[in-house]
């Protein structure tokens, strides 16, 4: 069984940063895909980036390219979420996630093992 507990979300004011951290236990960690999604009040779970198994490929939705960073490091089974220029509209649950199938990152669906989210909202 996997456990994924992420952590590091706050309140902060926009233009600020905070970096998310999802930590894994109970499955080889370095073999799989990993991903970020997030939850607004009201709306649909999104897709917030991804990132390959070694590392070496990362994808973004289009509301956070160029603002958010990716980055995994497979010795800690750590997935981390550098979130810079943060924006109200990135207020939502942060949730990670483990890619157990083929297909597009942002796929929902391709997804397994959630993490229980952490809370980020940014202030105007």
């Amino acid at each position: 069984q996997v456990q994924l507990v992420e952590s590091g979300g706050g309140l902060v004011q926009a233009g600020g940063s905070l970096r998310l951290s999802c930590a894994a236990s109970g499955r080889t960690f370095s073999r799989n895909s990993m991903g970020w999604f997030r939850q607004a009040p009201g709306k649909e779970r999104e897709f917030v980036s991804g990132i390959s198994s070694g590392g070496a490929f990362t994808y973004y939705g289009d509301s956070v390219k160029g603002r958010f960073t990716i980055s995994r490091d497979n010795a800690k089974n750590t997935v981390y979420l550098e979130m810079n220029s943060l924006k109200p509209e990135d207020t939502a649950v942060y949730y990670c996630a483990v890619k157990i199938s083929v297909g597009a990152y942002s796929d929902y669906g391709a997804y397994a093992y959630w993490g229980q989210g952490t809370q980020v909202t940014v202030s105007s």
